[in-house]
C-alpha cells in the first residue's frame, strides 16, 4: 500500500475542535485514539488529517466535498445519537468513498442488541436468554430467570449499564425498566445474567478474518455484593478505585480446546453481523466452560491501552503496525492492493 491522503473522521457536537492535529488540554479520554491513529498513519508515511463531523446538514455537506483516498472512520453518533452511527458509514457509501470498519449494515445489527441476539441463535452460537419490552410491548421473551441485567437495546460502550443494571426482584426489574425508557425512549433489553469471566476476543481481516489473543477483564476486586459487570464505574470512571482496581490482562489458565472455542465463536459471530476489517467480541465464560456472546463491537476503541490494541501486541503486532494494516484491509476491500 503506497502514500495515501487518509481522512480521519469523527463525531463533535460542536464543530469547532482542531483539524491541523493539535491536541487539546480537555480532551475527553474516550476521544483520545485518532491523536494515536494519526501518530500511526504518519509515522508509516501516509497524509492525514481531522474532519470533525458536527451534527448538522452543513456538516454533511463539507463532507461530501474532502477528498481522499480513505476515510478512517472513528464516529460514534451523529448529532449526539448514537442510534444513528449506522446513517454515518452509509451516507459515506452513498457518497462512494473508501472508509475502514463496518459498512452500515453491520452497525446496525451490533447496535440492536435483541436482532443480534436471534441472529447469534441461527448460527448456533449461545447467549444469554432474553426479553425486550417497549412502553410496556413484549416483543420477545425466553423464559428468563433472575438475576436479569436490564439495559438499553440500542446503545453502545456500556452506555446506560451501571451496577444497579443487575437485579434480582420484579419491583426491581419495573424500577429499572420505567427509569431506561424515560431517558432513552428505546426498547429495553432483559437479558439472564450470567455470572462468570469477562472475555474480550478482537478479530482482524475480512474473509480470512482470525483472532487475536484473549483478553480478559479483572473483576475480582470488585466489592463484594457488586455485579462483576463491566458498566460505566469499570468503563469510563477514571480515578476512582473501582476504575483503578479492574485492569486487562491475558489470561493463562484456558486450555487449547477453550481457546479454540472462544477464536471460532469470535470469529463466526463477526461474520454473523456482517462487520469488516477488525471487531471486538465479547463474552462471559462460565465456572463451566460455557461461552455466551454477550454483545459484538464494531469499529472498537483503538487507544494503544485498550484491550483490541493491546491484543494486537500480544500477537506481535505493534500498534502502527495494527492501524495501518486496518486501512490496508479497508483498501483491498475496495479492491486497491500493494
Amino acid at each position: 500500500m503506497g502514500k495515501l491522503r487518509i481522512c480521519i473522521l469523527y463525531d463533535t457536537l460542536g464543530g469547532s475542535e482542531e483539524r491541523g492535529g493539535e491536541k487539546p488540554k480537555n480532551l475527553r479520554v474516550e476521544d483520545e485514539d485518532r491523536y494515536e491513529v494519526m501518530a500511526a498513519l504518519k509515522k508509516a508515511g501516509h497524509e492525514v488529517f481531522f474532519f470533525p463531523l458536527d451534527g448538522t446538514a452543513g456538516g454533511l455537506v463539507r463532507l461530501a466535498k474532502v477528498k481522499a483516498d480513505l476515510f478512517f472512520n472513528l464516529t460514534e453518533s451523529f448529532a449526539g445519537d448514537d442510534t444513528k452511527e449506522m446513517n454515518v458509514a452509509a451516507y459515506l457509501e452513498l457518497l462512494n468513498r473508501r472508509f475502514t470498519g463496518a459498512g452500515p449494515q453491520g452497525l446496525y445489527l451490533a447496535q440492536d442488541k435483541a436482532l443480534a441476539k436471534k441472529i447469534f441463535s441461527f448460527h448456533g452460537i449461545r447467549t444469554p436468554f432474553f426479553a425486550t419490552v417497549y412502553k410496556g410491548r413484549l416483543d420477545w421473551a425466553d423464559d428468563v430467570k433472575f438475576p436479569v441485567i436490564v439495559k438499553p437495546g440500542l446503545e453502545d460502550g456500556s452506555i446506560g449499564i451501571g451496577f444497579s443494571a443487575v437485579v434480582n426482584t420484579i419491583k426491581d426489574l419495573m424500577e429499572r425498566i420505567h427509569s431506561l425508557q424515560s431517558e432513552f425512549d428505546a426498547p429495553v433489553l432483559i437479558e439472564e445474567y450470567i455470572e462468570g469471566r469477562e472475555i474480550y476476543v478482537g478479530v482482524i481481516g475480512n474473509e480470512q478474518a482470525q483472532a487475536l489473543p484473549i483478553v480478559e477483564l479483572d473483576l475480582s476486586r470488585v466489592p463484594d455484593g457488586t455485579p462483576k459487570i463491566a458498566g460505566t464505574e469499570v468503563k469510563w470512571e477514571r480515578g476512582t478505585r473501582i476504575f483503578r482496581a479492574t485492569r486487562p490482562f491475558f489470561p493463562g489458565d484456558l486450555d487449547v480446546e477453550l481457546v479454540e472455542e472462544l477464536e471460532r465463536t469470535a470469529v463466526t459471530a463477526f461474520h454473523a453481523l456482517k462487520l469488516r476489517d477488525y471487531g471486538r467480541i465479547d463474552v462471559r465464560l462460565t465456572a463451566e466452560g460455557e461461552v455466551h456472546v454477550i454483545e459484538v463491537n464494531p469499529n472498537p476503541w483503538l487507544l494503544p491501552v485498550a484491550e483490541f490494541a493491546l491484543a494486537a501486541k500480544e500477537a506481535g503486532i505493534s500498534y502502527e503496525a495494527l492501524i495501518t494494516r486496518i486501512a490496508g484491509l479497508a483498501m483491498a476491500r475496495y479492491g486497491v492492493s500493494g
